[in-house]
């Protein structure tokens, strides 16, 4: 490790997983047509439009998330200004950890991340999303 740095990404990883539930692809699937669910989707763009996305889940890119969370921000988006569970996901299960962390230390409940991300998702051949870009 860089003497610089003194945390590693997949530290960080670790810790944000001891703090976010996660929840499986199999549970997530149950929770795609209830209404007290919202998929948040914290992959690039680029990624969404080449890959699909989970079903009428939002797209949130992962640098903005803390400026759309926050209600004081010029960037807020009401989506994150409901009393509903959150599932954060991205393509593995990484960032949506550490977007998870976040969520929850800004006071955003209740937040869990989906295990294995999109690639399981779509692995396990549960429903996708086409993007036109």
């Amino acid at each position: 490790m860089s003497q610089n740095i003194t945390k590693s990404s997949k530290m960080l990883v670790e810790e944000a997983n001891k703090i976010v539930d996660t929840i499986s692809v199999e549970d997530a699937q149950f929770k795609l047509n209830n209404k007290n669910y919202i998929f948040i989707d914290i992959r690039d763009y680029r990624e969404v439009i080449r890959e699909g996305k989970i079903p009428g889940s939002f797209s949130c890119p992962r640098g903005m998330l803390e400026f759309w969370i926050d209600p004081e921000s010029p960037y807020h988006k009401d989506v994150f200004n409901q009393d509903k569970t959150y599932i954060f996901y991205c393509a593995s299960g990484w960032r949506s950890a550490l977007a998870g962390k976040v969520s929850i230390e800004m006071g955003l409940n209740p937040v869990f991340h989906l295990k294995g991300g999109f690639s399981l998702w779509k692995k396990n051949n549960a429903p996708i999303e086409k993007i036109e870009s």
